[in-house]
């Protein structure tokens, strides 16, 4: 078999971040410090934290008073962090920067009476926290949509089909979200298109990867954790493209009946995801036979993103962060 690694792969700048502030969190408070929900989706990456001293809680409740405690890349709803400085917690907030973009906006609509469209996935952190910004008491609602066919149910339920507009969540299938759109503007012709895509440059990025395999490979293995939303969607697409796909959380989930007949094999792996898993996928792989190992060629992702003022000056490289062990 031949295997071709995709280019880009594995951590985004926002998940590099995440990481490396519950890292300096840690070098500067010691431990424990406390983190709402899994700080990324993997489980290489939260064992590797846990051991280290960090604590993950899904509620305030169960976090001590005065307590040092972060919030998620997802975000969290404004309530919690209402909640969170009433009872004087030490909060710092690691969501991404893409996503809080998001909650911006839709802030910014609320305060302006529009109803707001939500396309994404009931139940994932990412979406409870960007709901949980939508203030209601200037008249306005939001409503989630996860397909197109929920798109048709909107139209007993929107009050004013002149002030509407939508936001996405930034781990979606770019093609999935796109009919989503096309659906929304057909049935509502007059809504607001957001400035900016909110899809994340990312997940994007990753999924282009993919595309770009479609006519060369015969198999896709997708490197990520189960929960994590633009793991699955790599997955999808490759399934979309007709590529048998499969997503696996670390190398021992690779079955070898897979890969009989396989000439082509190509690699990918969710933007949450340590290098380190995808090459220990790698090693596992090369005991079934392997001719060559190739790397796409693409450009590097170069996006970074700054740490909070109070963790600034304690920042850990990008190559500490990725090779978590």
């Amino acid at each position: 078999m031949d295997v071709t690694l995709t280019k880009p792969r594995g951590f985004c700048a926002g998940v590099v971040r995440a990481i490396e502030i519950v890292e300096s969190a840690l070098e500067k408070y010691g431990a424990p410090v406390y983190v709402v929900h899994e700080i990324v989706h993997n489980h290489r990456v939260v064992e590797d934290l846990r051991s280290r001293g960090a604590v993950f809680v899904e509620t305030l409740d169960e976090v001590p008073a005065d307590a040092v405690t972060i919030f998620s890349a997802h975000g969290v709803p404004d309530d919690m962090l209402t909640d969170a400085e009433a009872r004087g917690l030490g909060v710092i907030d690691a969501t991404c920067p893409l996503v809080t973009r998001v909650h911006k906006e839709v802030v910014k609509n609320a305060q302006l009476g529009r109803e707001i469209v939500l396309i994404g996935h009931a139940g994932h952190p990412e979406v409870i926290g960007t709901l949980g910004h939508y203030d209601t008491s200037f008249g306005g609602a939001m409503y989630l949509v996860q397909d197109v066919d929920d798109v048709a149910k909107l139209k007993d339920k929107v009050k004013n089909p002149d002030q509407m507009t939508y936001v996405t969540q930034t781990t979606l299938s770019v093609d999935d979200t796109a009919n989503i759109v096309s659906a929304l503007k057909e049935t509502f012709p007059r809504i607001i298109e957001p400035r900016k895509d909110d899809i994340c440059y990312a997940t994007q990025n990753r999924q282009s990867a993919v595309r770009q395999l479609a006519d060369s490979v015969d198999l896709l293995i997708v490197v990520g954790a189960r929960n994590s939303s633009n793991s699955n969607r790599l997955q999808e697409v490759g399934e979309h493209m007709g590529i048998k796909s499969y997503l696996v959380q670390d190398a021992e989930e690779l079955q070898k009946n897979w890969f009989a007949d396989v000439k082509e094999v190509g690699i990918t792996a969710g933007a949450s995801t340590p290098e380190v898993l995808v090459q220990e996928v790698l090693d596992t792989i090369k005991q079934f036979g392997i001719t060559d190992i190739q790397e796409m060629d693409a450009p590097e992702e170069k996006v970074t993103f700054a740490l909070p003022g109070e963790l600034a000056g304690i920042k850990k490289s990008q190559d500490q962060a990725q090779h978590i062990s």
